[in-house]
């Protein structure tokens, strides 16, 4: 098998096991009811979409978000509705945090662009959500105060997973650098 194949089928095996990472990772969670009727969690499953950005870059920590957090959705029934949107939505979030810490060649290795792929990769994807949540309300007819408190509720808990998310995944991510480093697997990553 050439170098190139090699490469290929490591950063598909690691896909996958990423994929299977930010699936388990989302049934650790604590759900907060909503306004409307809806339901928000707490849920770890954040750290491991943007852990998935750093190690596999842009497209492929993307498809590993994705994939991951849209089976989950598929897996439960108040979700499998929104399965299309979690897919594209956790997509972006690690699409735009492996882009930001694959710039300029640095593959995930530089903690302070790390730091700041987190937070825009957050930040997409709360923007997204909570814009998603309020046209939703709004189809379905519901009154401008409860679209409202609906929202605010969903901001307090995706913060709260922004700030788990960006504070566990950067460590871990220098962590399991330096170990794929010393078993020379990182090199077959990039």
């Amino acid at each position: 098998m050439s170098k190139s194949n090699k490469s290929t089928l490591y950063r598909v095996v690691f896909s996958g096991v990423f994929a299977a990472l930010v699936f388990v990772s989302n049934y650790i969670s604590v759900p907060i009811p909503v306004a409307i009727g809806d339901v928000s969690r707490i849920h770890f499953g954040n750290i491991f979409c943007l852990f998935s950005g750093f190690m596999l870059g842009p497209v492929g920590g993307g498809l590993a978000a994705g994939i991951g957090s849209g089976l989950y959705d598929l897996t439960n029934p108040a979700y499998v509705a929104s399965a299309p949107f979690t897919f594209a939505f956790k997509f972006l979030l690690a699409a735009v945090c492996g882009w930001i810490a694959h710039s300029k060649g640095s593959n995930g290795e530089n903690q302070g662009k790390n730091i700041a792929a987190a937070v825009c990769g957050s930040l997409v994807y709360m923007i997204l959500y909570l814009g998603k949540a309020f046209v939703e309300g709004l189809l379905l007819g519901s009154e401008m105060g409860a679209v409202v408190a609906a929202l605010a509720t969903k901001l307090v808990t995706s913060s709260i997973n922004a700030a788990i998310a960006v504070a566990v995944s950067v460590p871990l991510c220098a962590v399991i650098h330096l170990v794929l480093k010393k078993v020379r697997l990182l090199d077959k990553l990039v």
